[in-house]
């Protein structure tokens, strides 16, 4: 399940190094001592995370706190109910997710479409809506010592945020996974979107 507010958001097409700011970097690619890298020339990651999205796969019980007016100050939230399915692709080096749940603030029915990049261990994360039917760009992140991270900036009731998702807590029977929104470029985070899945 990802970018579950993606009606209320115009997507922007920034610059990757704007959000390579926020994505943790593999040690692999860190600069050496001297400021100097190895090579010019692009570097497969040493690291495969191919299988990062593997305990996802399968059926699941969603439960969705939604907070009804982000960067608001309001506390408001709501809450819904329902499935999440999670199938493999490619053998698993992408993944399609399908959410669907229920409250009494509505319905939401999305899909997630996640594709692994090997060259630099990073996954891009698209979101889309049954509401207007369109694949926003992606998400960037990957997973480190068992949580994920991933950013993105967006354009969210006309002014600029960040946007991430950690998905967290996982185990083989449940994960979590919340979404936040920064208006001060990354210094502090409010949570809009908490959701919490059982087999």
């Amino acid at each position: 399940m990802t970018n579950p507010l993606g009606q209320l958001r115009t997507r922007l097409l920034l610059p990757l190094g704007l959000i390579a700011a926020l994505v943790p970097t593999p040690a692999s690619a860190q600069p050496s001592a001297d400021g100097s890298t190895a090579s010019a020339e692009p570097v497969r990651a040493e690291r495969d995370g191919s299988r990062d999205f593997d305990f996802e796969f399968g059926e699941w019980k969603a439960r969705i706190r939604r907070l009804e007016q982000p960067l608001t100050g309001s506390e408001s939230w709501v809450e819904y109910e329902g499935t999440s399915i999670v199938r493999k692709v490619w053998n698993g080096k992408a993944n399609l997710g399908e959410l669907l749940v229920e409250g009494p603030a509505g319905r939401i029915e999305g899909m997630s479409l996640r594709l692994y990049d090997p060259t630099n261990d990073k996954w891009m994360i698209h979101w889309a809506s049954s509401r207007d039917g369109a694949i926003g760009p992606a998400m960037i992140g990957g997973f480190q010592d068992g949580i994920g991270e991933f950013y993105n900036q967006e354009l969210f009731n006309g002014r600029a945020v960040y946007v991430r998702f950690i998905f967290s807590d996982i185990t083989p029977t449940s994960f979590r996974l919340e979404q936040a929104f920064s208006a001060d470029g990354g210094k502090t985070w409010e949570p809009n979107w908490i959701a919490t899945f059982e087999k």
